[in-house]
């Protein structure tokens, strides 16, 4: 397995460009399963997760020709010519459910089995089912819920749908769905993310008529059929908000170009809470932590427009040195304290009870040998590497290739003392 040796480092000062969003990349990319038509996405970030969908979409019978050196992915589903994914893919990455929304359509069939990507939490997907039942799809799921889902329609009909939580990826896929059914979808308490208003747009681009994307009531009058379009993906607002933070953690000087402000909003206020000074200007976001002493600030999870539930771990090691203590409490993943542990062995002393993590902060730590156990925790333990005495050894980074493009060269440009060992 590989893994990331990280030690103390100098502040980092210097200049990054954000990747293209891979949640916002991964439903574009199953969205272009909805025509026979090529689509070209541009600002596609070099992931693991979007090697793993270009393979999936590839198993369903899609041409897909990924140059993500380029970082264009053009994917032509001329002949969809299965409707099941295959279990070692989809074991993989949460959001290979995305695909039944457009199957369903295509097709009319799909069978999925249930999906993996980082344990965090239980993540149902019972609102995909829901939705997807409201618009006439019928589903047979596993009673050991060990098997895959199969799920069948004759003529996808537009329906009302109240999501009991506003889930990103039952909106999704309900969208997508809904773009080809007979008649209107209304989904009520909508998930709001930026990511769902940039498929939003390439599904309009594509010939969609939705409406109310990025508020909680969204509305789609299904069409006959789509075409074919070229777009660019939105930047991805949790890889801005990680160099935010790391540039607040080592007291550096970054300038975050590729940002759009409006969809860090949340980080930005509870960094300058913390002290951090933060501008626009016309080259990007000036992100200064070596002006004014770093203390600590309490903060809590919410969907979008809340704090970013993504945003919690990175955050949390900022945390963790800042002077004084804080409160975390998190309301979206119900296992998403899994990197206190790691913090802990580190020197960091947090308690923690139910979904509250209580940081005493202040704290000089020490680097240890530490695991990153999932995405975004992965990120934050590189976090609290660059700011701990010694050497921090962080394994288990196959987590952090998922979504991060060019992790350790962006690190290491902006001065951090970052390398990459290759298990031979």
């Amino acid at each position: 397995m590989a893994k990331f040796l990280v030690q103390k480092s100098a502040p980092l000062k210097g200049e990054v460009e954000i990747s293209g969003a891979k949640n916002a990349v991964l439903p574009i990319m199953a969205a272009a399963l909805l025509t026979d038509e090529k689509c070209t996405i541009m600002e596609t970030p070099a992931l693991r997760d979007v090697d793993v969908m270009c393979r999936l979409l590839r198993s369903l019978g899609a041409e897909v020709n990924d140059r993500l050196d380029e970082n264009i992915v053009e994917i032509e589903a001329k002949n969809v010519v299965e409707s099941e994914a295959p279990f070692e893919l989809v074991k993989k990455m949460r959001a290979s459910i995305l695909v039944i929304g457009p199957l369903l359509a295509r097709t009319g069939k799909a069978v999925i089995p249930l999906p993996g990507g980082c344990a965090i939490g239980k993540r149902p997907i019972e609102l995909h089912l829901k939705g997807l039942r409201a618009l006439g799809v019928e589903i047979k799921e596993d009673e050991g819920h060990q098997g895959p889902l199969e799920a069948r329609v004759d003529k996808l009909m537009g329906n009302d749908v109240y999501l009991d939580f506003p889930s990103v990826g039952a909106t999704e896929v309900i969208i997508m769905a809904a773009a080809l059914a007979e008649g209107t979808t209304v989904i009520e308490n909508a998930a709001q993310e930026p990511e769902i208003v940039d498929l939003a747009n390439f599904l309009n681009k594509m010939g969609a008529r939705i409406k109310g994307a990025g508020t909680d009531t969204v509305k789609i009058e299904g069409v006959e059929r789509l075409h074919g379009v070229s777009h660019h993906v939105i930047p991805d607002r949790i890889e801005a908000g990680t160099f935010m933070v790391a540039s607040v953690i080592t007291r550096g000087n970054i300038l975050i170009r590729n940002i759009l402000p409006d969809h860090v909003k949340p980080v930005t206020a509870k960094l300058r809470e913390c002290g951090a000074e933060i501008y626009m200007t016309d080259e990007g976001m000036v992100v200064r932590g070596d002006v004014n002493p770093i203390v600590s600030t309490d903060i809590k999870t919410l969907p979008y427009p809340g704090f970013p539930t993504d945003m919690q771990s990175p955050f949390m090691a900022l945390l963790a040195v800042s002077k004084g203590p804080s409160v975390v409490i998190e309301t979206v993943f119900e296992n998403r304290f899994m990197h206190v542990a790691e913090f802990n062995r580190m020197g960091a002393n947090i308690k923690t009870d139910g979904n509250c993590a209580i940081i005493p902060g202040d704290k000089q730590l020490q680097g240890a040998q530490v695991v990153a156990t999932d995405l975004r925790a992965g990120a934050a333990v590189v976090l609290t590497g660059l700011v701990a005495e010694g050497t921090t050894e962080v394994s288990d980074i196959y987590h952090i290739d998922r979504g991060y493009e060019r992790f350790v060269e962006k690190f290491r440009g902006l001065g951090a003392t970052i390398i990459r060992i290759e298990d031979n």
